[in-house]
C-alpha cells in the first residue's frame, strides 16, 4: 500500500509507463492498414527476434527506462550484448511477443480510465457529454464528483503493477545468460588479480626504495664521513628515481590513461638493485648463470621483484650484512636464491608478511613455488620459477 501511494513521485514508474506503451505505435500503424486481423504484429515480431542486434537495442531500452537505478553499474540485471547462441534469440523472441501483449493491456487502461474521469467530471459539472458512456451507468452529480478520482487511482495501480512484472519478466529474458555471468566474472577475477599485483608492485618498488633510503640516511648520519655521505645522497637519489618511475608506470595504469605503461623491469636489470644494496653498506656476492635475457617475459619480471623484495628485507631487518646472491637459469627452470645471515631476533625477517606472502603468490602464479625463512645458520630466500609451461 505504501509503495503504491509513494509510485506517482517515483519516476521510474512513469518510464516504466512509457516502455509499455512504445510497442503500441507498431500496433496503431498496423490497425490502420489491416485492422482485420491485429495478430500480425505477433508474427513479423518472429524474425524480428531472431536478429542478434535487436537484444542489444532491446537491452539497452530496458535499462533505460525499467531499470534506471541500474544505469551505469557493472552488474547490471538486464543484458546489453547482441544475442551470441540461439538460446538467446529465442529468449529475445519471447521478450518482444510478451511485450506486444502487455501494451495491448496497459493501452486499453491508459485511454479508457481517464476517459471515465472526464465524464465523471463533466456528469457533476451538470454538463453530461452525452452518447455512449464510458461509464456502465450514469451516477447522480453528488456520486460523481466522489467517484472522479476512483479511475486515476486505479490507472496507477494498473501501470505499477504491470510496470512491475514488465521489469520481472525482462530480468529473466534479457538477463545475462550463463556465458555472460561467466564472462563478467572472468573480466571481475581479471581485475582483481591485476589490482594485487599492482598493490605488490608498489609494496616492493616503494618499500625497497624507502628502506634504502633509511638505511644510506642512517649510514651517513653514524660515520660523519663527507665522501660517504656523498655516495649515500648519491645511492638514495638513484634508488629514489627509480621508485619514481615505478610509481609513475603504476598510477598510470590505475588512471586507465590509455597510455601504455613503460616497461617493467626485469632481472636483466638485476645490477641496479645489487648496485643499490652494495650501497647501502651490504656486501654483496653475486653469482649470474645462464642467459637471462633468453628468459620469458613473466619469468624475468616477477624474478625481479621477488630479488627486490629478498634484499629489501635484508635492509630493513639485518642492515648492512653479507648478501649470497645466486641467480641460475637451466634449462627448464630459473632458480633464484638470496640468503643472509639470521638477526638477533629471526622473528623480525618474518614480520615483512605481505611482501613474503607476495613472494609466495608471484612464484605460485607462474607454477613455481618460493621458500623463506632460517636455513643453516641464514636467513634464505629461494624461488624456483618453471620455464616451459610459460612459454
Amino acid at each position: 500500500m505504501y509503495r503504491l501511494l509513494r509510485a506517482p513521485l517515483q519516476p521510474v514508474t512513469y518510464s516504466r509507463w512509457l516502455h509499455l506503451c512504445v510497442p503500441v505505435l507498431l500496433v496503431a500503424l498496423w490497425m490502420f492498414v489491416g485492422p482485420e486481423a491485429p495478430w500480425v504484429p505477433l508474427l513479423i515480431a518472429v524474425p524480428i527476434g531472431l536478429v542478434p542486434w535487436v537484444r542489444l537495442v532491446e537491452g539497452l531500452q530496458a535499462r533505460f527506462l525499467l531499470t534506471p537505478h541500474d544505469w551505469g553499474r557493472a552488474e547490471s540485471t538486464i543484458s546489453a550484448v547482441p544475442s551470441a547462441r540461439w538460446n538467446d534469440r529465442w529468449r529475445t523472441l519471447l521478450w518482444l511477443e510478451v511485450r506486444l501483449v502487455l501494451a495491448g493491456g496497459a493501452w486499453i487502461p491508459t485511454v479508457w480510465l481517464p476517459a471515465m474521469s472526464v465524464e465523471l467530471v463533466s456528469i457533476a459539472l451538470g454538463h453530461p457529454l452525452g452518447g455512449d458512456l464510458m461509464i456502465p451507468f450514469e451516477p447522480p452529480r453528488w456520486a460523481a464528483a466522489l467517484l472522479v478520482p476512483v479511475p486515476l487511482i486505479l490507472l496507477i495501480a494498473i501501470v505499477v503493477l504491470l510496470g512491475e512484472l514488465i521489469t520481472a519478466i525482462a530480468q529473466r529474458l534479457l538477463g545475462p545468460s550463463a556465458a555472460e555471468r561467466l564472462t563478467a566474472l572472468e573480466a571481475r577475477t581479471e581485475q582483481l588479480l591485476e589490482r594485487n599485483r599492482i598493490a605488490r608492485e608498489l609494496h616492493d618498488s616503494i618499500g625497497h626504495a624507502l628502506t634504502v633510503a633509511v638505511v644510506q640516511a642512517g649510514a651517513a648520519r653514524a660515520a660523519g664521513d663527507p665522501e660517504f655521505t656523498d655516495r649515500a645522497l648519491c645511492a638514495i637519489e638513484e634508488t629514489g628515481r627509480a621508485a619514481l618511475e615505478d610509481l609513475e608506470r603504476v598510477l598510470g595504469v590505475l588512471r586507465e590513461s590509455g597510455q601504455p605503461p613503460s616497461q617493467r623491469p626485469t632481472l636483466v636489470e638485476a645490477d641496479r638493485l645489487l648496485e643499490s644494496a652494495r650501497a647501502s653498506g651490504a656486501a654483496v656476492d653475486a653469482q649470474v648463470t645462464g642467459p637471462l635475457d633468453k628468459l620469458p617475459g613473466p619469468v624475468t619480471r616477477e624474478g625481479y621483484r621477488i630479488l627486490q623484495e629478498a634484499l629489501t628485507n635484508v635492509l630493513r631487518h639485518c642492515g648492512p650484512v653479507p648478501v649470497r646472491v645466486r641467480i641460475e637459469m637451466t634449462g627448464d627452470r630459473l632458480d633464484l636464491e638470496v640468503s643472509n645471515p639470521l638477526p638477533d631476533e629471526p622473528a623480525l625477517m618474518q614480520r615483512s608478511g605481505s611482501g613474503l606472502r607476495g613472494m609466495r603468490e608471484r612464484a605460485a602464479l607462474l607454477g613455481g613455488e618460493a621458500e623463506t625463512g632460517p636455513y643453516e645458520g641464514s636467513w634464505r630466500v629461494r624461488a624456483r620459477l618453471p620455464l616451459e609451461r610459460i612459454r
